[in-house]
């Protein structure tokens, strides 16, 4: 699903479907063609709605302490600022597109994700749900 609508973007669009530039498109101050960047939005929180009424939400979030989640979050939009784009934009529609800037950029969020968790299971030795 996630790669057809990234593709359905591309082909009615001309945009790629890369999620942290959507966002900036739809509230930075340079933001052109904002409608169906909300409209895109919109869809993507509506069907994480749908897919929670239906589904069991008993995985995922780990915490909802805000003191975790917000530098968290934070963390994530200086990693996205920094690769030039998100997974979903390199990874899904970079690699679709034969990108090597996002071929490489996948291999790195994928290679410290692998890292991350080796060393909080191996050298923090926190496992599972324990967080």
């Amino acid at each position: 699903m996630i790669g057809l609508s990234a593709s359905l973007l591309l082909w009615t669009n001309g945009r790629i479907a890369g999620i942290s530039g959507i966002v900036a498109g739809a509230v930075g101050p340079a933001a052109t063609h904002r409608a169906w960047r909300w409209f895109f939005l919109l869809g993507l929180l509506a069907g994480t709605a749908g897919w929670f009424s239906f589904v069991d939400a008993g995985f995922g979030v780990r915490s909802n302490n805000p003191w975790l989640l917000l530098p968290a979050g934070f963390l994530v939009g200086v990693g996205t600022r920094m690769g030039s784009g998100c997974t979903s934009g390199h990874g899904v529609c970079g690699i679709g597109r034969l990108s090597p800037r996002s071929l490489i950029a996948t291999l790195i969020f994928v290679g410290f994700g692998m890292l991350t968790v080796f060393v909080i299971r191996h050298f923090l030795h926190v496992s599972g749900t324990a967080w």
